[in-house]
C-alpha cells in the first residue's frame, strides 16, 4: 500500500495514468462514441471538412443524420470513428507486445545470467538480433508472414526481446552470488525454485519500467509500419493507416493526418511519462535521489 501511495504521489505516474485511462475509455466506447461504422463509405461525403453534417446512406438503404467531427477521408469514411477504433489497435499492440517481449526476455535472461554454459551461446544469438535495425527486422518479418495483427505484434516484439534479455541477464548476474542465493544452494534448493522465488522478485521493478518503454515504442513502430503500408491491412482502422491514406490529400485536407497524430503523440508521451515515474519510484537509485 505504501508503494501504491508513492506511485500516485508521483506526478509523472499520475499524469500518465490519467491520459492512458482516458484513451482506454475512448477505445472501449468507440461503438457508441463513433456512432458510425469506421469502414462504411459514402461517395457523397468524400474528403469533407471537419464539422460537416449530412444524411449518410446506410448499407440497408436508410439514411442517418451524421456529423463528421474530424471530416472524412478520400473514400468517404468517418475519420473520427476510425481514430477511435484505431485507439483499440494501438493500445492492444503496445500492451501485448510489451507483455510478450518482457516474458520471453525474462526467461531467456534468467537462463543466460544464471547458467554460464547457456550464456555463451544465447547471448551471441541476442547480439545477432540486436545488430539488425528494429524497423528493418519488423518489415522483414511482416513481409515473410503477411500483414495481420499477430504478425505485426510478433514483428515488433522480436527486436525488443534481446534488450530485455540483456537487462535481466545483468540483474541475475549481480544477484546469483548474493548470500541469500548461496544459502538457498546450500540447502539443495533446485535452481528453478531459486530463480522463481529469490531472483525474479528482485528483478520485477526494472522489468516493469522496461515494459512501459517497450509499449510506447511498439505503438510508434506499428504506426510507422502502417504508414509505410507494411503494417495492418489498409481497411483496418489504425492511426498509421489513417495518416498514410490522408497524406495523399494533405494540402487540401490536413486533418486526416493531424487528427490521428493528436492521438498518437499523447499516447506515446503518457506511456513514457508513466515509465519515468515508475523508474523514479521503483528503482532504488532514483528513489534515493528523489
Amino acid at each position: 500500500m505504501n508503494t501504491l501511495h508513492k506511485l500516485w504521489r508521483n506526478g509523472s505516474v499520475r499524469g500518465g495514468c490519467i491520459v492512458l485511462l482516458l484513451l482506454l475509455a475512448l477505445g472501449l466506447m468507440a461503438p457508441w462514441l463513433g456512432t458510425f461504422d469506421p469502414s462504411a463509405m459514402d461517395a457523397s461525403f468524400i474528403s469533407v471538412a471537419a464539422g460537416t453534417r449530412g444524411d449518410v446512406l446506410l448499407p440497408d438503404g436508410s439514411e442517418l443524420a451524421h456529423t463528421f467531427w474530424m471530416g472524412s477521408d478520400s473514400m468517404g469514411r468517418d475519420v473520427w470513428s476510425r481514430v477511435l477504433y484505431g485507439t483499440r489497435i494501438s493500445l492492444l499492440v503496445g500492451i501485448v507486445t510489451a507483455i510478450a517481449a518482457v516474458l520471453l526476455g525474462c526467461v531467456l535472461g534468467m537462463l543466460a545470467g544464471y547458467f554460464r554454459a547457456v550464456d555463451a551461446v544465447l547471448m551471441r544469438v541476442m547480439d545477432g538480433i540486436m545488430a539488425i535495425p528494429a524497423v528493418l527486422l519488423a518489415i522483414t518479418l511482416v513481409a515473410m508472414f503477411g500483414a495481420s495483427l499477430p504478425t505485426v505484434i510478433l514483428a515488433i516484439a522480436v527486436p525488443e526481446i534481446p534488450r530485455v534479455t540483456r537487462l535481466v541477464r545483468a540483474l541475475v548476474m549481480s544477484l546469483r552470488d548474493e548470500p541469500f542465493v548461496e544459502a538457498a544452494r546450500a540447502l539443495a534448493t533446485p535452481d528453478a525454485i531459486i530463480l522463481w522465488r529469490d531472483i525474479l522478485p528482485n528483478s520485477l521493478a526494472p522489468l516493469i519500467v522496461q515494459g512501459t518503454f517497450i509499449a510506447a515504442s511498439a505503438i510508434l513502430t506499428e504506426a510507422i509500419l502502417s504508414f509505410l503500408g507494411l503494417g495492418l491491412p489498409a481497411d483496418v482502422p489504425t492511426w498509421g493507416n489513417i495518416m498514410a491514406e490522408g497524406r495523399i490529400q494533405f494540402s487540401q485536407n490536413p486533418g486526416n493526418v493531424l487528427f490521428p497524430a493528436l492521438f498518437l503523440v499523447p499516447t506515446v508521451l503518457a506511456i513514457n511519462l508513466l515509465g519515468d515515474g515508475l523508474r523514479d519510484v521503483l528503482d532504488p537509485k532514483f528513489s534515493k535521489r528523489a
